[in-house]
């Protein structure tokens, strides 16, 4: 797989060298810039926090859940098979209930991926609008993000913007 990427950026570049008009490439560190901005620390901390409660609030329906079921295996030999079944559906619909609400807080479409988009999003625009000053300033052709460590095997330092992207955004 890195091979393949490494393959396909050769070429990416080889194919620019053939143009005659020499490419300005430069890179930043997002995460790097993310962790500098009080914001993004703010947004974190909230999101951690919400996280953090709900996680709490699993904690203790599941804590139900169990003592539930010990309660019901130390009654079990006594109940009648009509009660079993009602202790027994009543446990699965308390476990129900708990995985449901762990898919509406957790889940992929869940109330936390929405409140981070809505926290986050704008802070990563804020950024990508400051990349893109410093490329055009700078007339550079691309800007990749070292943050992700995606595709960038090699980084010379004469190359990162990322101060030049915090300085636009006012960032220490």
């Amino acid at each position: 797989m890195i091979m393949k990427r490494l393959m396909i950026f050769t070429l990416f570049l080889a194919g620019f060298g053939l143009s005659g008009k020499a490419q300005k490439f430069a890179y930043v560190d997002s995460q790097y810039i993310l962790e500098k901005m009080q914001d993004y620390k703010d947004a974190q901390k909230k999101l951690d926090d919400m996280s953090a409660a709900w996680q709490k609030e699993v904690e203790a329906k599941y804590q139900e859940i169990d003592k539930l079921y010990k309660d019901y295996q130390k009654e079990q030999i006594l109940l009648p098979e009509d009660m079993k079944i009602k202790r027994q559906d009543e446990i699965a619909q308390k476990e129900k209930e708990v995985k449901d609400f762990q898919r509406a807080k957790f889940g992929v479409n869940g109330e936390l991926f929405t409140k981070r988009q809505e926290l986050i999003k704008p802070i990563q625009e804020k950024i990508y609008k400051a990349i893109k000053e410093v490329a055009e300033q700078g007339t550079y052709s691309f800007v990749f993000d070292k943050g992700s460590n995606a595709n960038i095997l090699y980084a010379d330092p004469k190359n990162d913007k990322t101060d030049a992207v915090m300085k636009k955004l006012g960032v220490n």
